[in-house]
């Protein structure tokens, strides 16, 4: 995948749709960064949240391989468990 975002802070106005279900995620809150290598491993998304909006769950990382396209408003993302690492994750283990 190839993209030009040039910040992670540009990724945080966009919001996070799971292709597999169509369920809105959120917008990314952070990312984890390989520091060494200089490469985005994952981006995180919050938990789901109660009525009030208050969040009662962990925090949803998803790996950078699950990322199916990243458009001006959105980020498309492949997760069949989103509690769970994505397909293409599990296979490299």
């Amino acid at each position: 995948m190839s993209c030009c975002i040039s910040t992670l802070d540009a990724m945080k106005n966009k919001e996070v749709i799971n292709i597999c279900d169509g369920r809105r995620l959120g917008y990314v809150v952070d990312g984890q960064i390989d520091i060494v290598q200089g490469k985005l491993l994952s981006i995180i998304v919050p938990g789901e949240c109660n009525f009030l909006g208050i969040s009662r769950g962990d925090d949803i990382l998803i790996p950078w391989e699950c990322i199916e396209r990243i458009g001006d408003d959105i980020i498309l993302v492949k997760v069949t468990d989103i509690y769970q690492r994505c397909e293409k994750a599990k296979k490299r283990k």
